[in-house]
Formats: C-alpha cells, sequence, structure tokens
C-alpha cells in the first residue's frame, strides 16, 4: 500500500489513473496526450505505476497499451473506509458529549455558528 500512496501523490500519476479508469486500454501515446512533456517523462510516470501495481502494460505490436489493475485502489480505499467508520464514531461521541453538556436551549447549530 505504500508504494500505491506513494504512485498517487504525483498529480499527473492522478490523472493519468483517472484516464485508465475511463478507458480500459490505452495506448502510452493516447495517455501522453494532454500532457506538456515528452513522451519518455510520460513513461516514467507509467514505470512508477506499474511498480506500484496500478497497471499493466503489454506491446501490442510496436504499441504500448496499459490497462488499470484496480486491486490496490481497492486496498487503499478499504483501508482510508476504515478510518473514516473510526473518525464518524468520534465525531459523533464528541457530539452526543456536547449535547449532554449543553441545556436544551443551548444546544450548539453549526450552521449558526454559535
Amino acid at each position: 500500500m505504500d508504494r500505491t500512496f506513494a504512485a498517487l501523490a504525483d498529480p499527473t500519476r492522478r490523472a493519468i489513473v483517472q484516464r485508465l479508469a475511463e478507458r480500459s486500454d490505452v495506448s502510452v501515446g493516447e495517455l501522453a496526450e494532454p500532457f506538456d512533456m515528452s513522451l519518455p517523462a510520460v513513461s516514467k510516470h507509467l514505470r512508477v505505476l506499474e511498480r506500484a501495481g496500478l497497471l499493466r502494460q503489454e506491446k501490442d505490436g510496436r504499441v504500448r497499451r496499459c490497462r488499470l489493475e484496480p486491486e490496490p485502489l481497492r486496498q487503499a480505499h478499504d483501508w482510508i473506509a476504515h478510518y473514516q467508520r473510526f473518525w464518524t464514531r468520534q465525531l459523533d461521541a464528541l457530539a452526543d458529549f456536547l449535547e449532554s453538556q449543553s441545556g436544551p436551549d443551548e444546544t450548539f447549530h453549526p450552521e449558526e455558528g454559535s
């Protein structure tokens, strides 16, 4: 999972993953089109994503094609979801505590800013 998060830390690589999520099988040239960088620079980003297990590259004649590998993203999602549940419970407990500490006229209303 460390490699997944490290690979996704870069905005160019996140954009590549986004493009791969929209289209399942894309050539390296097609992936490189929207980026203002050389094809070798895009290839370096692809290698980082490949080492992280986020994509697979295959040769189709002279063309390299890329496909998203969703499993590392699912693992990252599951890890984040665990902590989302943890913080939701913590914030619910805090809200319950604050409500128990205030009188009926002193209820906190976030939308009012009081």
